[in-house]
């Protein structure tokens, strides 16, 4: 049963999950310890050992004593990274975990969202990725909040206070904040705005569900996925014509990137010891 550590490098967190491994377990492993690290401007390597070392006493265990290191996201920059993955199929991976039911998933990120299809085994069959413009992003929504005067953790709650959404511009970031400042100047109240950014988002999200005909279950992952606006607005989208596609949530969806790494982790290492047991 190999230790393992996965750590989903994003834009704003690093996220850490600390693992024990095992084709026994009905979810492929145990979760032992997680954590999740803020950037808050400061070096990304330097928060990452951050990350590990408090995941790793968590656990209760040394660095020393892990079997495989696996980065996803920028972790490509960690330099003593045992092996790194592709964030598609750790967020895969990791959404099979959280609900073994999912079949897709929606990462929605910093600064890019992709939605994946996947098999029982989390394999990735299909996935589309959101365009360059970040109006389908986590860094548009903080930056609409920050103007509005909202907290990240409140808009959500008031969003769903909402009972006239205020239509804002799906199409590009800089329109839609010059929306919002409109909105403002007309009195249009937070909950109705926040509401309409929600839609627009939503808009652009499931469009990409739709692109590869994602069926059954699909999970919301990465930060957004804590947004319960983000998440009634992404139902609602999807309820005309997708009866049997069901959206939902989980408390540790921001940490699917680094379940799939660790359980990827765990993966490759028993396969190589394998192949070095047969001497290929």
């Amino acid at each position: 049963m190999p230790l393992t550590a996965g750590i989903d490098v994003g834009t704003g967190a690093v996220k850490v999950a600390v693992m024990r491994c095992s084709d026994d377990h009905p979810h492929g492993g145990e979760l032992l310890s997680s954590v999740i690290e803020r950037m808050r401007k400061r070096d990304v390597l330097t928060v990452v050992d951050a990350a590990l070392d408090t995941a790793l006493k968590e656990a209760g265990l040394r660095r020393d004593q892990l079997d495989y290191i696996a980065t996803t996201g920028e972790g490509d920059l960690v330099e003593w990274r045992t092996g790194h993955f592709y964030g598609m199929t750790t967020h895969s991976r990791g959404a099979l975990y959280l609900d073994p039911e999912a079949r897709g998933a929606i990462d929605i990120g910093a600064l890019h969202t992709r939605a994946m299809k996947f098999n029982e085994q989390g394999r990735v069959l299909a996935y589309r990725m959101s365009s360059q413009c970040a109006s389908g992003t986590g860094q548009f929504l903080e930056n609409i909040a920050r103007y509005l005067g909202v907290a990240i953790d409140e808009i959500g709650e008031l969003s769903l206070k909402s009972d006239k959404p205020e239509k804002c511009s799906g199409i590009c970031a800089v329109l839609a904040e010059t929306d919002v400042i409109n909105m403002v100047s007309r009195g249009i109240s937070t909950p109705n705005i926040l509401r309409g950014i929600h839609d627009s988002m939503a808009m652009r999200l499931t469009s990409l569900v739709r692109a590869i005909k994602i069926e059954g279950v699909l999970l919301l992952t990465g930060g957004l996925a804590r947004d319960e606006g983000l998440v009634a607005a992404i139902r609602t989208a999807l309820s005309d014509g997708h009866k049997g596609l069901e959206v939902r949530g989980h408390p540790q969806s921001i940490l699917a990137g680094a379940i799939g790494a660790a359980l990827w982790g765990g993966f490759r290492h028993e396969l190589l010891k394998k192949q070095e047991a047969a001497g290929v």
